[in-house]
Order: C-alpha cells, then structure tokens, then sequence
C-alpha cells in the first residue's frame, strides 16, 4: 500500500514538473521609440505561435515574453519582430521593413525616448 501510494506521488509530482517546463520566460533587447512602436513589437511577438505574453518598456527597450518551447523558439519570435521594422541585437530589419514604420519611430537616426510624446 506504501509503495503504490509513494508510486502515485512521483507520478504526480513528474507530470507537474513537465507541465511546468513548457512555458519559458524570457526578455531580450528590442529597438523602438514609442507607443506605436510598443503595439506593434507586441503584436508581431504575440502573433508567433506559442508566444502565450508579450510586453515591451519604452525606456528599457526590454521585451519579455512568455512562450511554449515546445511550439516556438527565441528566433523565431525575433524574426517575426524584424519583419515590422525594428532591429534585435541579433538580427537586423531590412531597410524596407524599417523604412515602413512610421516616421516618428525611425530609431536608427534618433533613439531617443519619445514614448511620453505619443
């Protein structure tokens, strides 16, 4: 009776232990000067399949996302974010994607905080 009763605890404890692993957090580095910027950093992390959180700070240029390491990786939530325009300490946005965000979000010329002024 003690062994099937100590069996089903390790059970237990096992499948809340992998259940636990799948969600990863994790923050990187994003350029971005403002709200605008903010939406749309989320919304390309967030519109990644197994990105379950996305936020990005203004001033800290911080993007910390929760996500399924069994759906997505790091890269690929990179990707998506220099595919609309801003640049990640890895990976570079192409001059068209940075060249269609919108004019005051050009950080690449002035990386200033413009974040209380939109």
């Amino acid at each position: 009776m003690k062994t099937t009763i100590l069996s089903i605890a390790m059970a237990l404890i096992t499948l809340v232990t992998f259940a636990q692993e799948k969600n990863k957090k994790m923050t990187f580095d994003v350029d971005g000067k403002c709200a605008m910027c903010k939406e749309r950093i989320e919304k390309a992390a967030l519109n990644v399949k197994g990105v379950k959180y996305a936020s990005w700070d203004i001033p800290t240029h911080q993007l910390a996302v929760i996500m399924d390491e069994r759906k997505t990786d790091p890269m690929k939530i990179k990707t998506a974010i220099v595919a609309v325009g801003h640049d990640t300490k890895e990976l570079k946005a192409t001059e068209e994607a940075y060249e269609s965000v919108h004019p005051c979000c050009r950080y690449r010329e002035d990386n200033s905080d413009d974040g209380a002024d939109h």
